[in-house]
């Protein structure tokens, strides 16, 4: 198993779960005796990272965006686009599963309580807006109140960035720490095989084969906003902004979107990325520039499924989102796209930390982790896409100014 990725030994782990469940199905006390509990194990790792984990990554993020300063418009603009894209990548995740949900196959998934039981707040926009804000630094991290923990990153981030050199002590410490968060989490997924089979398999077996049917839908969703996304986003902005063929633009970057599928990685595919946009005309300087501030910040693939995933284990759960956990769904997923960070597994992670700010039990993060890698394989395209299209875009923009 050693000799195995991790992503091949989750897939392995999702197959023998399935085939557990089907054999253990009238099992079920066993399985919830002696499975489940190391399932919750690993669950309970996954949420003591989560508060770490987006406290650094996101103040990490910020400090990665100190180079802006050096092209004004450019990073400016640059960042405009990433921010327009990313609202409505998180929108559309949120908007289609929502009007398909009455059609699709669900798994039932026990979280230890009723979802009748479940108390969510009936808290006003300006109630939440209220309660974003934090009034000490403990609390939100001792709490997991996540949106609190969001906006102190923020302003810590921000804060590091203004403060130019006085503050180089507190950027090198954060940065370290973001390194050896990335580390502990990258010890917790390597338990994340054993952890998804531990937690697949009593669902399974209350649920029966019928999960697969679910696992297809939730993958059909994604794929679905993916296409949809790059069809009229990325279709309209090279068009109109960049003044480049929606289908040249496309043809263009099939070596790429096609090396970042496989790869399953934005970084390593900006070389390919960089090649595809300079034969579009794109200045090697603003692509290099552009595509390696995307690669760290602009995540529409991760925006998109975050909200997909949010609904669609909602209606799992039978619970009825309403406009507050929309809107606090939006923002987090939004956030956390530009937070996720580079490694194998980090995007379930940000994953249980959408659900906290929106009531929706943490549990489910191991069943959509199930499907995370084949879906991942299409968040990767996206993001390369979405920063193709920002450089192809900025060209047009600033590239003669510049």
């Amino acid at each position: 198993m050693k000799k195995l990725s991790l992503t091949a030994q989750i897939g392995i782990a999702l197959l023998l779960a399935v085939l557990a469940g089907i054999l253990l199905h009238n099992q079920a006390d066993f399985v919830n005796t002696y499975i489940k509990p190391i399932g919750i194990i690993f669950l309970n790792l996954l949420k003591f990272i989560v508060v770490p984990l987006v406290l650094f990554s996101i103040m990490a993020g910020i400090l990665s965006m100190n180079d802006i300063s050096k092209v004004g418009k450019l990073g400016f603009r640059a960042l405009l686009y990433f921010m327009g894209t990313t609202l409505f990548a998180v929108t559309l995740g949120l908007v289609v599963p929502s009007l398909l949900k009455g059609f699709l196959p669900l798994i039932r998934i026990d979280t230890g309580t009723a979802a009748e039981n479940i108390e969510v707040p009936h808290q006003s926009v300006m109630d939440q807006l209220v309660n974003m804000f934090p009034s000490n630094v403990i609390t939100p991290v001792s709490s997991m109140a996540m949106m609190q923990v969001i906006v102190i990153a923020l302003f810590f981030g921000i804060a590091m960035v203004h403060v130019g050199e006085k503050g180089e002590m507190a950027r090198k410490v954060t940065l370290s720490f973001n390194d050896v968060v990335c580390k502990i989490l990258e010890y917790i997924m390597a338990l994340a095989p054993i952890g998804v089979f531990c937690m697949l398999t009593p669902v399974v077996v209350e649920n029966g084969p019928a999960v697969l049917g679910s696992y297809a839908a939730l993958l059909g969703l994604a794929y679905l906003c993916f296409v949809i996304h790059a069809g009229v986003v990325y279709s309209s902005t090279v068009g109109l902004l960049g003044g480049i063929s929606p289908l040249k633009f496309f043809k263009e970057m099939q070596p790429a979107m096609l090396f970042a599928f496989s790869s399953d990685s934005s970084v390593a595919t900006l070389p390919y990325t960089m090649q595809c946009t300079e034969k579009m005309g794109v200045n090697k300087d603003i692509g290099r520039f552009v595509l390696s501030l995307g690669a760290t910040i602009n995540m529409d693939g991760v925006a998109i499924y975050l909200g997909v995933a949010s609904v669609f284990m909602a209606n799992c759960c039978g619970i009825d989102l309403t406009i507050s956990q929309y809107l606090a769904i939006a923002f987090a997923s939004t956030v956390a796209s530009i937070g996720t960070p580079g490694i194998p597994g980090g995007s379930l992670a940000l994953m249980a930390m959408v659900f906290a700010s929106a009531s929706i039990p943490v549990e489910c993060v191991a069943v959509a982790a199930g499907i995370d890698r084949i879906i991942d394989m299409g968040r990767t395209v996206m993001s390369v896409t979405g920063d193709a299209s920002c450089a192809v875009v900025m060209q047009r923009m600033v590239g003669k100014k510049l």
